[in-house]
């Protein structure tokens, strides 16, 4: 599925609509072709940038139902990232959920209430709901940016080392696109 965003982007980039995209690929490339041939196609063929060539040739592909990385079966497109950090989980946890480390990733938003079904939204327009709540440990709920068509689903793990240290666990799913995780 290739989300709006993307739709905005690739046109603004390139001139040509999606729809006008897939027409055109549609009829020129070869279904069964590498990756870089179609990459290179769209490059040599349509003047479009690298990474445009990129783009474009990766989520063609995946209509014609090759996977990229990060997609998924079940959870849509994914990403995540863990970091091992000098302090406690409790630090973590306290920092990530006090005003200053809010507003890293949600924005300027009131102190959230940590229970499932409580709803937030930033003043720069991100939303969602808490979906679970496991204090120093995890933290689940939607996420939305107000220009996305979908929310994602994001999840915290904060997991104690045997060194003392904590590693943070972050996880996002449900992404509309390859595109967007990327982004």
């Amino acid at each position: 599925m290739v989300g709006s965003i993307f739709k905005q982007e690739v046109a603004k980039a390139t001139g040509r609509s999606w729809e006008q995209w897939i027409s055109i690929l549609d009829r020129s490339v070869d279904p069964l072709g590498s990756h870089e041939q179609i990459r290179n196609h769209i490059l040599e063929e349509h003047g479009v940038t690298e990474e445009w060539s990129e783009w474009i040739s990766v989520l063609y592909e995946q209509l014609l139902g090759r996977i990229p990385v990060g997609a998924t079966k079940d959870a849509g497109v994914q990403i995540g990232v863990r970091r091992t950090l000098a302090i406690t989980k409790e630090q973590a946890w306290n920092f990530l959920l006090s005003p200053a480390g809010l507003s890293l990733w949600i924005g300027d938003v009131p102190p959230l209430k940590l229970q499932i079904g409580q709803e937030y939204e930033s003043k720069e327009g991100v939303s969602g709901k808490i979906t679970a709540v496991v204090p120093y440990h995890k933290l689940r709920m939607t996420w939305k940016r107000p220009e996305w068509d979908n929310p994602s689903r994001l999840q915290l793990y904060f997991l104690s080392t045997k060194s003392g240290k904590t590693t943070l666990a972050v996880h996002q799913e449900m992404l509309d696109e390859v595109y967007m995780r990327e982004r």
